[in-house]
């Protein structure tokens, strides 16, 4: 049982590595900032969002992640500025992100806008191979493996939107950066960075006075994984609650609810499970929890309204 545990651990850091090295969020459009760097102060307010994702509860090496961001438009016309930071650990890996964004949009008309963002940060990287348990302890791969490596990073988006819909493009991350310290001889090949190509799209229906209906998605492309995509349909009651359902192909399926509590804060809970995925026994699923604050820009001649997005 020994072995086929360590098997399975060291396939799922394997499988994440390749698969996962940018955080998945149930949340996704919350955190658009996080992926996009076009979307900085589309929001019309200083915004700061807060999430936390456990995945694969008892899953020993699971991955868990903390995100903080924060974006807002600025006094230069048409603009805004964004920074958000991303701590994900991976089994025996933890890397730390910081990111700043630019973003500038240009009035399509009087209802569509198109913004194009800029991305800079960089990646704390760091490996520790000798926390793993392992069947033949004094393994002289695994002794002496700790790694640690800063990776300066940028990438760019785009980002359309009206009040009622949109679509971005982007890819956060352009190099692709050695994750290995080649400096240390035996270490462990722990690969490198991929680039990750993102899509997302989503609109508010109004079905009712009282009901909106909020579908979403957000795709994944990047190499050596197959392409993944999260579809979300979302029901808002009264611009308070809401209630969704999530599909990720291959993957999970998952619930979201949420509330308003003011006009200017906002709090999430979602819960989502593996139904194809061969760790899906041993683990109990995967939590998020996101908070989000707006400070609201207005003055007289501008009333602000419900953003969905």
């Amino acid at each position: 049982m020994r072995k086929i545990l360590f098997t399975l651990g060291l396939s799922l850091i394997n499988f994440v590595l390749l698969a996962q090295q940018d955080a998945m969020f149930t949340h996704y459009m919350f955190n658009t900032i996080a992926i996009n760097p076009a979307y900085a102060g589309s929001r019309d307010a200083f915004t700061i969002t807060g999430l936390h994702r456990s995945q694969w509860v008892d899953f020993e090496g699971a991955p868990t992640t903390q995100t903080l961001t924060m974006h807002t438009p600025i006094p230069l016309k048409n603009a805004g500025v964004g920074l958000s930071f991303v701590n994900d650990k991976i089994g025996p890996t933890n890397t730390t992100s910081f990111y700043a964004d630019f973003s500038y949009k240009i009035k399509i008309n009087k209802k569509a806008n198109l913004a194009f963002g800029f991305k800079a940060g960089v990646n704390l990287f760091f490996g520790d191979l000798t926390s793993l348990s392992l069947i033949s302890p004094n393994d002289p791969a695994f002794t002496a493996d700790k790694q640690s490596k800063l990776l300066p990073n940028f990438g760019f988006g785009l980002y359309y939107f009206t009040d009622k819909y949109y679509a971005g493009l982007s890819v956060p991350k352009l190099l692709e950066n050695d994750f290995s310290n080649n400096s240390v001889s035996g270490s462990v090949d722990l690969g490198s960075e991929e680039k990750h190509y993102f899509f997302i799209a989503g609109a508010v229906l109004s079905l009712n006075e009282s009901f909106k209906l909020k579908p979403t998605t957000f795709v994944k492309v990047t190499n050596a994984a197959p392409i993944e995509a999260d579809l979300t349909g979302t029901l808002i009651y009264n611009d308070k609650f809401w209630l969704g359902a999530m599909f990720r192909t291959g993957d999970a399926m998952g619930v979201l609810v949420g509330m308003n509590i003011t006009d200017v804060l906002a709090v999430g809970y979602s819960f989502d499970w593996s139904y194809t995925n061969k760790t899906a026994v041993y683990n109990k699923g995967s939590h998020e929890i996101m908070l989000r604050y707006d400070l609201i820009f207005s003055n007289e001649k501008k009333i602000y309204s419900p953003r969905y997005f």
